[in-house]
């Protein structure tokens, strides 16, 4: 049985004990909530996950962070060195987006070294086979290779695999009267597009869904189901090709459940600031509750080498509109491969945005933990408050160069400390009528 009938049948797994502790909830709470499909817990049957996560309704938000190579810089060294620096951060997951080198070797060091659930995209493994393997083009990927990616990487331990089963020939024809200014701008979407334009066939997951579902369901692979159609512009948001795909991924999400494998559902990527909640309630209305996996949302287009403050305000939105589990935008962003302080960056960014929905959505122990550091302040504790920080290194780093030497304020108010000028007004009873 897959993690999700065990729920259903009411059996607890160490991994639902594992994150309900993390959760700060009773094993009983998680495993209603995975047995009705509105959390998962992506953990492969053939993992030995030492920090297993759920995502889902009511929980933590999560942060997902990407890594991998790329055929211009195929060493696996910086990207491992990103893995360790996105966990230390904070990261809940990791999805491992390579698409040069020797793919396996890289895959499988990844999985090796991350504790926390993995992800990949296998139609990524699919396109770069045929081109630099077979030395054919994208479109000539045959059915058969597409499948064999994903039985590959379930193999090798990931958890959970974006597969854009959802841009289909319908999805396709809303093209023909809905023009947008940049088309389709998932990598995995637009060789699925050129695939099928070129072959005139269905989308060969679409198609086949079931045969998906049958190696997810062996394997114990959750499937997030992408947005191969999400807008990559504000301007093109929440248009009908988009909204069509997520029609389908809705009624796909339910023959999954039907089979026992856990979904979540991916999410659009530029999203301007007054449709983030809209497009939330949609997919929640659409996609029956499943786990809603965005990609940011970055709501304006204006901000290369900032993206990730675009996305860290998109991200806050939509997690307090109901959204689980936010896909980091690094300041990299649509310039070039992230660096390592990138990576770091950016799982700091969405982790923020992730805890302010949090404190929204009254997940348990998200509001304590501003209430403890608000304390520190009025203490004016330093130590307490570089420890309850989201991110300690940076804030001790910032308070050393303050070069603060005697005292307890800092250097931008000294003497003149607001809280130091209160402490010294009550210590004189002046709310109580003293002189």
């Amino acid at each position: 049985m897959t993690i999700k009938e065990k729920a259903q049948k009411g059996i607890l797994t160490p991994e639902i004990e594992a994150c309900a502790r993390e959760e700060k909830i009773s094993p009983e709470k998680l495993l209603k909530l995975v047995a009705e499909g509105k959390a998962v817990v992506p953990a492969n049957r053939r993992a030995n996950l030492s920090r297993p996560c759920a995502i889902g309704h009511g929980l933590r938000t999560k942060v997902n962070a990407n890594i991998g190579t790329s055929r211009d810089i195929p060493d696996v060294e910086p990207e491992l060195k990103k893995l360790e620096v996105a966990l230390a951060a904070g990261a809940d997951t990791i999805m491992d987006l390579s698409t040069g080198g020797p793919l396996d070797d890289i895959r499988r060091l990844i999985r090796e070294r991350c504790p926390v659930p993995l992800g990949t995209v296998p139609i990524y493994q699919a396109a770069v086979e045929a081109v630099e393997i077979h030395k054919k083009p994208i479109v000539e990927m045959t059915v058969d290779e597409m499948f064999r990616a994903v039985e590959k990487h379930a193999q090798d331990g990931v958890d959970f695999m974006t597969i854009h089963c959802g841009v289909t020939r319908t999805v396709l024809e809303r093209f023909e009267n809905q023009e947008r200014i940049l088309g389709v701008v998932s990598r995995g979407g637009s060789f699925l597009v050129e695939w099928m334009v070129y072959n005139n066939k269905e989308n060969p997951f679409f198609e086949r869904f079931d045969d998906l579902l049958a190696i997810a369901k062996e394997y114990e692979v959750t499937l997030s189901l992408g947005d191969g159609i999400r807008p990559g512009c504000i301007a093109d948001a929440t248009d009908g090709p988009q909204i069509q795909e997520l029609i389908i991924l809705g009624e796909l999400t339910l023959r999954a459940w039907e089979a026992g494998v856990q979904v979540m559902i991916e999410g659009p990527g530029h999203v301007p600031l007054d449709q983030v909640e809209a497009n939330v309630k949609l997919q929640k209305r659409l996609c029956h509750g499943a786990p809603f996996y965005v990609l940011g949302p970055l709501v304006t287009d204006i901000a290369p080498g900032y993206d990730h403050i675009g996305c860290a305000i998109g991200g806050a939105v939509a997690a307090a509109a109901g959204a689980d589990f936010l896909c980091y935008v690094t300041p990299a962003e649509h310039l070039r491969l992230p660096t390592i302080e990138d990576v770091r960056e950016g799982v700091i960014a969405a982790r923020i945005a992730g805890h302010a929905a949090d404190i929204v959505k009254g997940v348990p122990g998200a509001i304590e933990q501003d209430l403890e550091m608000a304390k520190a302040r009025a203490r004016l504790d330093w130590e307490a408050q570089i420890k309850l920080s989201i991110d300690p290194e940076k804030a001790k780093r910032y308070r050393l160069e303050g070069g603060v030497s005697k005292g307890k304020a800092c250097t931008m108010c000294g003497e003149y400390c607001a809280i130091k000028v209160f402490q010294r007004a009550r210590k004189k009873k002046f709310f109580s009528g003293g002189s």
